[in-house]
Formats: C-alpha cells, structure tokens, sequence
C-alpha cells in the first residue's frame, strides 16, 4: 500500500531531554498547530546525542496519526529527507506556517 502523502505536513520539532529517563525526544515547536507535549516518532538518528544535542530544530514531513486507537502521536517516515534548522530558521518558518485563529 502507498503512502498517502497528502497527510504529511511540514512540522518543525526540537530534542529535549526527557525529565523521566534523560534520553531525548522530539517534540513540536509551538506555535504550530501541534501541541509541543505532542510525542514525535521518527529515525533513531535524530535522536543520537553525539550527532544532534539537545535543543536541535528539524523540519521533519509529519502526520498526525494513532496506534488502534491509542493517544495520538507525529509520524516521520524514516525514509524522507530531514532538514536541520537553526534557531533563526526555525523562528523563520513559525512566524511563515503560524496557524490563524478566527
């Protein structure tokens, strides 16, 4: 079965340390249309401390999705492209992908 790619959304994330375990996790930046408490499933690699420390941005190709019913999680392919951000970057595409309330 093919991906439905039209799900897929353009997310920018951070690592963070997780206060339980220490390891990092990827969660959304806010001021996207994502809670940042959101979990982020993607590759491993980006979540390697020796490759990216913690607070590093990407801008990673999401859809918001659950496991049978499960509490909704991002899912990024671990096939598609990454993109790392700077902090300006970053800064740059909320400002451009805000979402508008009425």
């Amino acid at each position: 079965m093919a991906r439905d790619t039209w799900a897929y959304r353009d997310v920018a994330v951070e690592s963070v340390a997780d206060p339980v375990t220490g390891r990092l996790a990827l969660r959304p930046m806010a001021g996207q249309a994502y809670a940042s408490t959101l979990r982020v499933q993607c590759s491993r690699k980006l979540l390697d401390p020796a490759l990216y420390p913690a607070g590093s941005c990407f801008l990673l190709s999401a859809k918001l999705t659950d496991r049978l019913g499960g509490e909704p999680f991002l899912y990024a392919w671990h096939g598609d492209p990454v993109t790392v951000l700077s902090r300006a970057q970053a800064k740059k595409f909320l400002a451009e992908y805000r979402r508008i309330r009425i």
